[in-house]
């Protein structure tokens, strides 16, 4: 099985990647226009509006919805880890990105052995960021089906 055969053949995959990708060029836009000042670290950057992690992972979990059924093994499957993931991304992730912001605070204000460059801040997510993501993952796994 090659690769071009599973893009062309996979829609559940497809969905998934198109959400993702779409998602993160969404990031890019709303940014810039937000701030009017390109970021062309948003195009491939974690955290910010919207979530391209739950866009993907909604997407994803849909998209096995709509083509196994929603009572199937794989959606059952798909939909716990999921959860997980939208978890990670409003709990966990979200929690690193403060924590690096405070880090950089004290590193900046006072001298810090070792500390040589920031660290990320753009980690996690906002609920709000997340529920967006979401819904454009169910947009574009719909258009898929």
């Amino acid at each position: 099985m090659n690769l071009q055969w599973l893009l062309h053949s996979n829609r559940v995959l497809i969905s998934a990647v198109v959400a993702a990708v779409t998602a993160q060029v969404l990031k890019f836009v709303i940014y810039f226009l937000s701030r009017h000042e390109p970021r062309f670290d948003r195009l491939v950057g974690a955290g910010g509006m919207p979530s391209s992690h739950s866009a993907m992972v909604v997407a994803l979990v849909s998209s096995i919805g709509y083509q196994y059924g929603w009572r199937s093994g794989q959606f059952a499957i798909s939909a716990v880890f999921g959860m997980i993931v939208l978890y990670d991304a409003i709990h966990v992730r979200r929690v690193v990105g403060l924590q690096s912001r405070y880090l950089n605070l004290v590193s900046r204000s006072e001298y810090v052995a070792g500390i040589e460059h920031d660290f990320p801040e753009f980690v996690g997510h906002t609920p709000w960021e997340v529920v967006v993501g979401m819904i454009w993952g169910l947009i574009i796994s719909r258009l898929f089906y």
